[in-house]
């Protein structure tokens, strides 16, 4: 066994580093000759990085699949349609992934067995060349996924739980904390929200899951209630790094638990209750404001409005159901320090057959999405099955990142599977947006990534275009063409200077180790 301290270990991991960083800048390093006696000779030409290539169509016959390499060329005089720009940053990624909600981890528990479930939940949250989600979302409390109503303290009608004696999670022991700690098993860095549907019946006007307000003689004890579900979820070895108030705050379902809470009364709830509670908790929870559709932008700018409760908000959640994502960009540039989130979209079977779910999610939730400053892109059930469930109301035809047959246990990968791997497998957690110039082409968009490991640069290029597009893309000195098939999208990546980029890893791991 070895008895080394980790400190010890430590420092032999950064010695290592070290010596392979300084062989590297003896090999790279410029030789030096006497200038009286050795001819000068000419530069050696510039040595040009290829671009690996991964493509998906609409119609289904190419599926994130690896194309050949593309070589790079001296870029000189030619127009490009994209150019890229490293030197001018924009926000730091915390990823991609998908809502772990009821149905989906009763789905995984109970219609695969273990092999299968570890087999799914390893493609799905494994590093590359897995998916490689990196982005949960859960439900506090039963949502429109569930199989039944339920919140955390349920007492029976008529009574009232104000010192919450009787909170548990007992509805979530069976299927999601399992479930999530075996995902936590693959990726220990999974980054995990949480947003309520509903506060427990006692504490809301209408007395009933559905429908209905908090009272406002409740909202202490409400902040109280979220608090414990941080503590308990803590103690299952579940953290959770960021929390919405209220799931679709501006909707009241008739179907599925949820409730009203408007800009005033979040604003009041953060402020005076959750805001104060949870400013000197470590390790830190985000509290993220909105978390409804782009159609209302005055909403969360209206509670950041409020400074009191603007001092305890980190950042504004979004979903994609009603408006334009261009709302993220509105809120972001008043609130520049506030982070934006794109916590939930679901497709569904509204679509035809060969759908275009693929470019819709792509172009719309991720490109765009991200381009609108979206630090992470979350979409909604990470599993359904082949009836669109289970589920106790609300939408009846959404579809999950994958399908899981209820009699076989087979999984099917939909187009969101591909739309998110096409982001998900290549743009790692602390990549950077970069800028990249919006082509004129009509139904062309793209957006660039640089990640902070090793500095390669990741450009997804959609094309919403019924025919083949030819694109020209450069970066510094160097450029490339591709012609974009048609209702396409493309994944490229490339390091601009392999030694460079060598040194940026060695770097990126000493900073890890230390």
């Amino acid at each position: 066994m070895d008895e080394r301290s980790p400190a010890t270990t430590r420092m032999d991991k950064v010695l290592v580093a070290l010596i392979t960083l300084l062989t590297l800048a003896a090999f790279y390093a410029p030789r030096f000759e006497h200038s009286a006696t050795t001819a000068r000779t000419p530069p050696a030409p510039r040595l040009m990085p290829s671009v690996e290539l991964w493509l998906s169509t609409a119609d289904r016959r190419q599926q994130l699949k690896r194309q050949p390499d593309i070589e790079m060329k001296a870029r000189g005089s030619s127009t490009s349609d994209v150019v890229i720009d490293v030197h001018k940053t924009f926000q730091t990624m915390d990823g991609f992934g998908a809502a772990m909600t009821d149905s989906s981890a009763w789905l995984l528990q109970n219609k695969l067995n273990a092999l299968q479930r570890s087999a799914l939940l390893r493609e799905l949250y494994g590093p590359p060349p897995h998916l490689n989600l990196n982005m949960m979302r859960l439900t506090i409390g039963a949502s429109d996924f569930s199989l039944q109503p339920y919140t955390l303290d349920d007492v029976p009608a008529g009574q009232t739980d104000p010192q919450l004696e009787h909170f548990n999670v007992a509805p979530n022991l069976q299927d999601v904390i399992p479930t999530v700690q075996e995902a936590l098993k693959v990726n220990p860095g999974l980054r995990i929200m949480a947003s309520p549907w509903s506060a427990p019946a006692w504490m809301k006007t209408s007395e009933n899951l559905i429908g209905g307000s908090l009272l406002e003689q409740y909202e202490g004890t409400y902040a109280d209630y979220l608090i414990k579900y941080l503590d308990t979820y803590r103690s299952n070895g579940i953290p959770i790094f960021a929390l919405t108030l209220q799931n679709e705050p501006a909707f009241v379902p008739i179907t599925y638990p949820g409730m009203l809470m408007t800009a005033e009364m979040r604003a009041r709830l953060v402020s005076q209750h959750l805001g104060p509670k949870l400013a000197n908790r470590k390790p830190k929870v985000s509290i993220l404001e909105w978390d409804h559709n782009w159609s209302h932008p005055e909403e969360p700018l209206a509670v950041l409005g409020d400074p009191e409760a603007a001092r305890y908000i980190d950042g504004v959640a979004w979903h994609c159901y009603e408006g334009s994502q261009y709302a993220q960009g509105r809120v972001h540039r008043a609130y520049p320090q506030k982070d934006v989130y794109l916590t939930e979209c679901s497709g569904g079977d509204w679509a035809s057959s060969v759908n275009g779910e693929l470019l819709w999610f792509a172009r719309n939730l991720l490109v765009t999405g991200t381009r609108q400053w979206a630090r992470g892109v979350v979409y909604w059930n990470l599993a359904l099955d082949e009836n669109h469930g289970p589920h106790i109301g609300g939408c009846d035809l959404c579809k999950g990142v994958v399908t899981i047959d209820s009699q076989t246990g087979a999984v099917s990968r939909n187009d969101e599977y591909y739309a998110l791997a096409h982001f998900s497998r290549f743009v790692l957690p602390g990549a950077v947006r970069v800028e990249s110039t919006a082509t004129e082409k009509e139904g062309i968009d793209n957006v660039a990534f640089q990640n902070a490991s090793d500095g390669s640069i990741v450009l997804v290029v959609v094309n919403s275009h019924a025919s083949a597009r030819p694109i020209a893309v450069a970066n510094e000195q160097s450029r490339f063409e591709y012609t974009m098939p048609p209702a396409s999208v493309a994944t490229f990546v490339w390091s601009p200077d392999p030694a460079v980029a060598l040194v940026r890893r060695v770097f990126w791991w000493l900073k890890k180790v230390q």
